[in-house]
């Protein structure tokens, strides 16, 4: 099974539920369609927003031990990350010249752990395997790259017993000040500031009708068409829709076309939220939601 979805900052701190219902709807109808699909295994492709990786930065890299940075409201705690299957799973992308990093423990900010919350109830909820795929700064790899990840990840546990839910998380179309107008890590401090100077102008950056089309591709069992996106295709979605590249490995990996299950641009959160499933999953669970 597949679920590729937004994640955001707004979304967190949106205490009172005030944006974003469509999107709150659709959360809540994936969650429960993961509880009734029941993976005993998730691998998560997830970003990082200059936060996590500072001085070494990888393209790639499979994590053998996290736990939850905590920043914009996402959670603290441990993953549960069964290392001796992470581990077999870098050294199956090494044989298939994917030269991915390892990290052996980090704190990954909320790229990783918003989603995990809000879809399984908690960094150590069920068994994870965080994949890092560089989406917010050099060195960028060509999007088709994380397409062609997820195949050799699939590859890996096609022999498997585990039922494996493959994560993509992030974008659609927005636009951060703090990526966009930065191109190094900043102190939280810092971040708020660029924040808060910028922020009106970033909700005239979600692109509805770009990620809609984009949702629409997705559609399609055919996922060959992510191996030739550009980096320059990306971009016009803003830089946050780089984030992308997560959904590309996630797809690819499930094999299987998506359904839409939500999409809602909100500007006080400044992205276009999306969220889409497996075809095969939505097809036998989202009829009770119904």
């Amino acid at each position: 099974m597949t679920l590729c979805m937004s994640h955001s900052p707004g979304f967190a701190r949106d205490h009172e539920e005030a944006d974003g219902h469509q999107f709150r709807a659709g959360v809540a109808s994936v969650r429960e369609i993961v509880e009734a699909w029941d993976p005993t295994l998730v691998v998560f492709f997830g970003s990082d927003h200059r936060r996590a990786f500072g001085e070494i930065l990888p393209a790639i890299s499979v994590v053998l031990s996290a736990e939850g940075l905590g920043d914009s409201e996402s959670p603290t705690g441990p993953y549960d990350v069964p290392k001796e299957t992470a581990r077999g799973l870098a050294a199956h992308l090494l044989g298939a010249d994917f030269d991915v990093a390892i990290t052996r423990h980090i704190a990954l900010d909320h790229g990783f752990g918003q989603t995990t919350a809000d879809i399984l109830g908690g960094l150590d909820s069920r068994p994870v395997i965080p994949i890092f795929i560089n989406c917010a700064t050099f060195p960028l790899a060509r999007p088709g790259r994380s397409a062609e990840l997820g195949r050799a990840v699939a590859e890996y546990f096609k022999a498997s017993d585990e039922r494996v839910l493959f994560i993509g998380s992030g974008g659609m179309s927005h636009n951060p000040p703090t990526l966009a107008l930065t191109s190094e890590g900043l102190s939280e401090e810092e971040r708020r500031a660029v924040s808060a100077a910028h922020r009106e102008a970033a909700k005239d950056d979600i692109r509805p009708e770009w990620d809609r089309e984009m949702l629409g591709r997705l559609e399609s069992d055919d996922t060959a068409w992510t191996d030739d996106v550009t980096t320059e295709e990306l971009q016009a979605g803003g830089v946050g829709a780089h984030e992308l590249r997560t959904w590309f490995a996630a797809y690819t990996a499930g094999g299987q076309g998506m359904k839409t299950v939500a999409y809602e641009p909100v500007r006080e959160w400044l992205t276009g939220l999306g969220i889409a499933v497996s075809r095969g999953a939505y097809d036998l669970h989202m009829p009770r939601q119904r």
